[in-house]
């Protein structure tokens, strides 16, 4: 077993907040292993990187003897998670999160370890909830309670419907918390009101009240907004290894750094030793190889991995780009970014904006080697990158 302090370095690294802290450090020197729960609602049928941050965050803590539990929300699922949303959700049916459900158990074991990871679903208990069980539930907060969640409470200033199922969401999360006897529970920023409901019903039913970690919400491609398939700025873990690598690849180095610290499995000594080689003079792309590499590795095999970058490199540092690609300077404003079909239009690989986005709808647009589907998509923090349109139209982007 890892000393407290080890402990404490691993829990805190990559996280946003610890509440409460001190909480955590008397349950630790319990020496006791701890119940740590994460929850998934199954609401589409694939896992992508913005998943993996907190499964990461769950393999340390399996690796460091603690009890995982990876809670499939089939239950919460039927109703939908509101948080972030600016509407009302359609709630699933039992079939499409059953469905869903049996991908995600699929899934997650390219990164936890099955032999030690106890998949749960919450309709266990959820089910047997009768309608006297969810008045009392709903009896432990107040509409004031539910309203100060930032998502509700914009809803609620600017006149958009509230359904009354949704404040039933985060009780039943917490609810999942008292149900599991959870000690620490994992979520994302945008899950905070979420996972403190957890603390204060456990109180209410005379439990502990678990720890709360959050963690960042991981980024997307863009380096901007929120990784989501939507979007279209995802890396899908069942990604086919060229494709995985070749996204990465993509990234800006900024962002780069980011992807390390939140879901590489390397430590935060050998971070620290590839952020000095950059600043002693080594080439950002030769630490994104190192990246690269190891994802695809981890959701396939380390042959494919090695393959993947055989390709990439294959691809564009051996003769596949024209000898005399040419190289464009362009000006853009780095507080608000610039779309990639503006990019297109100013580097004179289209004749208008409109042309370019026709070009990316038909998927004719590649930058550093990845097809690129949104015209929308913001260039903010990328100094320098490879856009090919169409066959035989290439140049070097170089961002001032």
């Amino acid at each position: 077993m890892a000393s407290i302090d080890e402990a404490l370095a691993i829990f805190r690294r990559g996280t946003e907040e610890i509440l409460v802290e001190g909480e955590l450090i008397e349950k630790l020197k319990s020496g006791k292993p701890l119940r740590v729960k994460a929850g998934f609602d199954p609401t589409a049928p694939d896992i992508h990187l913005g998943h993996t941050v907190l499964l990461n965050k769950m393999r340390q803590l399996q690796e460091l003897g603690h009890e995982i539990y990876f809670l499939i929300g089939d239950f919460t699922a039927m109703i939908g998670d509101p948080s972030g949303k600016n509407e009302t959700r359609p709630p699933l049916t039992r079939e499409e999160v059953n469905k869903n459900a049996l991908t995600y158990k699929r899934q997650v074991f390219k990164i936890l370890d099955p032999t030690k990871t106890k998949i749960v679903f919450n309709s266990a208990w959820g089910d047997k909830l009768s309608a006297a069980d969810l008045i009392k539930l709903a009896a432990t907060h107040t509409v004031a309670r539910m309203l100060e969640r930032d998502d509700f409470h914009k809803r609620f200033t600017s006149e958009q419907p509230i359904a009354i199922h949704e404040f039933l969401y985060p009780l039943l999360q917490g609810y999942d918390s008292v149900a599991m006897q959870a000690d620490i529970e994992l979520g994302g920023t945008d899950q905070k009101f979420n996972l403190l409901m957890g603390r204060e019903l456990q109180k209410h039913d005379g439990q502990k009240p678990q720890i709360i970690m959050t963690l960042p919400l991981l980024p997307g491609l863009d380096g901007i907004r929120k990784m989501s398939k939507s979007l279209n700025n995802y890396i899908g873990v069942d990604e086919a290894p060229d494709q995985i690598f070749g996204k990465v690849m993509s990234l800006s180095d900024e962002t780069m750094w980011l992807y390390f610290e939140l879901i590489s499995f390397r430590s935060l000594e050998e971070l620290q030793a590839l952020r000095d080689q950059v600043a002693s003079g080594m080439n950002p792309r030769d630490v994104k190889f190192l990246l690269a590499e190891e994802l695809a590795a981890r959701f396939h095999d380390q042959e494919a991995a090695h393959r993947a970058k055989e390709n990439f490199v294959t691809q564009f540092q051996k003769g596949k780009l024209p000898d005399d690609i040419q190289e464009i300077r362009l000006t853009i404003e780095r507080a608000e970014g610039d779309a990639i079909a503006s990019i297109i239009k100013k580097a004179g690989l289209a004749d208008s904006t409109s042309e370019a986005g026709r070009l990316i709808q038909q998927g004719a647009v590649r930058m550093d080697g990845e097809k690129i589907m949104d015209r929308n998509l913001l260039i903010k923090d990328k100094s320098t990158f490879i856009l090919q349109v169409g066959k035989r139209r290439f140049a070097k982007i170089s961002i001032e």
